[in-house]
């Protein structure tokens, strides 16, 4: 009796224990972590600025960025350091892995994190904005105003951090940048790491202000919660590459013509005009000079004009010059990670042309093609006549009988050959063998 007592209780004491130990690792404090590997677009703006809203009604412990970045849109970096100022809960960004950088864009959103962190082997800095337009006084007034604009962004950044102003300043002006190593010594940011464990291992204990109070952050026995993009995010993050969306308008373009010079193929126009509406998509998220747009669709009224309108090549060169410019100008910016490659550029273009030269020539020898049907089809064929042929007969054609009319008479079961159509459906015939001695030919 004694035993089963003890033996009950000890299983009781297990379950309980278990039962503790679920519910505290339950209660244990979350950490979100996001990771950055690309440049700042609108797409990846929305889902850091969405996963720190959704960190802060989760009242998780912080929200850490893993950032590696060349730079971005003006308007999408500051929709994310929008987030992280309003954000109640502090914010962590962390440049990484070793190699990576917070470059222009990158920078500014490090600047505007509670924690700052890098690990060794990266960099941060060169901020200064990129004027577009093409030289003259008022695209320098602009571009001055871009600059300061950007300087002071900066500047109340790294105050409102306590960060170094002058460094805040000089990355957009001077577009200096620093290592990991540099940026601690200037008070850039907060501290070195080696990975995101030594990173909260440091951290713990750290204060930040919020309201105008200081307070405490605790990282030790957080769980790490990793949230990445859905697939849905993802595949529109891509179609905002560059070259991605310059190969998906060119596919369009490419479908469209075909189908206009081939109509009833439908696919292709299907296709076509699916490539060209995610193309419109990526664009909207892109700096687009419409210079080059325009140059990009006159290249393809010109192909269109080619296949309708005789111009012995013409057209076709001017669309294909056209479409060159027109893709060199389309992107307008000089951040490397805005341009699309030279090489994609050139291979398109040479792709281009010769799919619209050979369906040009196809559509020129299905003009120059004799007509094998309809009513000037019948013209040329052969068949035999069925009787005596006296001024009106019958004659056996394309597997039909019909009725036919001749200059000359022509004797039963010889060879004949349509010389046209007459009205009412009958066909005026000869004999193609004049030097037949069976054939008696008699002018009516």
């Amino acid at each position: 009796m004694i035993r089963n007592l003890l033996l009950t209780l000890s299983i009781l004491s297990a379950l309980t224990c278990g039962q503790l130990g679920a519910e505290q690792a339950a209660a244990a404090p979350s950490l979100a972590r996001l990771t950055i590997n690309s440049a700042i677009n609108p797409i990846v703006a929305k889902f850091v600025s969405e996963q720190i809203t959704a960190a802060n009604n989760r009242r998780d412990r912080a929200l850490l960025i893993e950032l590696n970045t060349p730079g971005g849109l003006d308007t999408a970096m500051r929709q994310i350091i929008q987030a992280e100022l309003g954000s109640t809960i502090p914010v962590i960004v962390y440049v990484a892995p070793a190699g990576a950088r917070a470059a222009s864009a990158g920078a500014l959103i490090t600047l505007a994190a509670d924690f700052a962190a890098m690990a060794p082997g990266t960099n941060i800095g060169a901020a200064h904005p990129v004027a577009i337009g093409a030289g003259g006084t008022s695209d320098e007034t602009m571009a001055k105003k871009l600059v300061n604009d950007a300087a002071a962004y900066a500047r109340s950044l790294a105050q409102q951090r306590g960060r170094n102003l002058d460094w805040a300043e000089k990355i957009v002006r001077d577009s200096i940048s620093s290592s990991a190593q540099d940026a601690l010594e200037q008070k850039v940011i907060d501290l070195i790491a080696e990975d995101s464990a030594q990173l909260l291992q440091k951290l713990d204990g750290r204060t930040y202000q919020r309201q105008g109070q200081e307070k405490i952050l605790h990282t030790q026995n957080v769980q790490l919660q990793t949230f990445a993009m859905n697939w849905r995010l993802q595949i529109l993050s891509a179609l905002s590459n560059p070259t991605f969306a310059y190969l998906l308008m060119m596919l369009g373009i490419l479908g469209i013509f075909f189908e206009i010079s081939q109509p009833g193929a439908i696919l292709p126009g299907v296709v076509g005009t699916i490539a060209i509406l995610l193309a419109f998509f990526a664009f909207s998220t892109l700096p687009i000079n419409y210079v080059g747009l325009l140059l990009i669709l006159l290249a393809v009224v010109m192909f269109i004009l080619e296949v309708k309108v005789p111009s012995f090549g013409m057209l076709t060169v001017g669309g294909i010059i056209a479409m060159a410019f027109g893709s060199l100008m389309l992107i307008d910016s000089s951040q490397p990670y805005l341009q699309i490659s030279r090489a994609v550029i050139a291979a398109t273009i040479a792709v281009s042309a010769g799919f619209i030269l050979f369906a040009g020539w196809m559509v020129v020898r299905a003009q120059n093609r004799p007509v094998i049907s309809g009513q000037e089809g019948m013209i040329g064929e052969r068949g035999k006549a069925v009787g005596d042929i006296h001024g009106e007969g019958r004659v056996f054609v394309h597997g039909e009988l019909w009725q036919a009319r001749a200059e000359y008479e022509i004797s039963a079961d010889t060879e004949i050959e349509v010389v046209q159509l007459l009205a009412g459906l009958v066909l005026e015939v000869r004999a193609t063998d004049d030097d037949q001695t069976d054939i008696k030919r008699k002018e009516i």
